[in-house]
């Protein structure tokens, strides 16, 4: 075989992660898979799409080796194939982030009022949480915290948060999460906390961008 063959044969299996994740339905399964392992069903639904095209989606993602599937009864799920998978993710959208403005000009359309997080690293963050001094939340479903989050993060999903707004104490600074930037999870939370009075602000990490900075997370099986 000539070097040229050989070559072309690498960059072509190179190139299967490109085609696989040449799609916006695609990526956004990626986002949600980085949250832990879901059902066809609740993929389907988070994404507004036919159990038929989830699973043409998921598909592709398998063949490129991106995500693995396991079935449970009359339910099949669905993981990532590895942390690295994440990355890929978070870098991809950091790289778009960067040089796109588009990208930019519709992150700052789609943020409601909330203010972001000062300008603290996520080492003082995690400090500051340890001591007190903010109230950390995660406002992602139950089922995602308890397969990973923050650490100090408190679970308060955001259709709990309006009847247990009195677990947070007034006067302490909040910061919510949820699924990283293109999630509006934590917007919205931020937006009926600051209407009760709160002192709020959003963390742009989700904890796929947590665990691609090198930072620890709490698992299911860390616990």
């Amino acid at each position: 075989m000539d070097k040229r063959t050989i070559k072309d044969i690498l960059y072509e299996q190179v190139a299967r992660i490109g085609q696989a994740t040449a799609s916006p339905k695609r990526l956004e399964l990626l986002e949600l898979l980085a949250q832990g392992e879901k059902s066809v069903d609740v993929l389907a639904e988070e994404l507004s799409i036919t159990l038929k095209l989830a699973s043409s989606h998921l598909k592709v993602l398998r063949t490129a080796r991106l995500v693995t599937a396991r079935k449970s009864g009359k339910f099949v799920f669905y993981r990532l194939s590895g942390t690295d998978v994440a990355d890929l993710w978070v870098s991809m959208r950091e790289v778009a982030q960067e040089h796109l403005v588009e990208l930019r000009v519709a992150l700052d359309d789609m943020a409601f009022a909330p203010d972001k997080l000062a300008s603290v690293s996520r080492k003082q963050l995690m400090e500051q949480a340890k001591r007190g001094e903010v109230i950390v939340i995660d406002v992602r479903p139950r089922e995602e915290f308890e397969q990973a989050h923050l650490p100090y993060a408190r679970s308060m999903p955001l259709s709990e948060i309006a009847r247990r707004i009195a677990e947070l104490p007034k006067g302490t600074e909040i910061v919510a999460y949820c699924r990283g930037p293109f999630c509006l999870f934590s917007e919205e939370a931020a937006q009926l906390l600051k209407a009760k009075g709160r002192k709020v602000s959003k963390l742009l990490d989700g904890v796929a961008e947590w665990q691609s900075a090198g930072m620890s997370l709490v698992t299911k099986e860390s616990q």
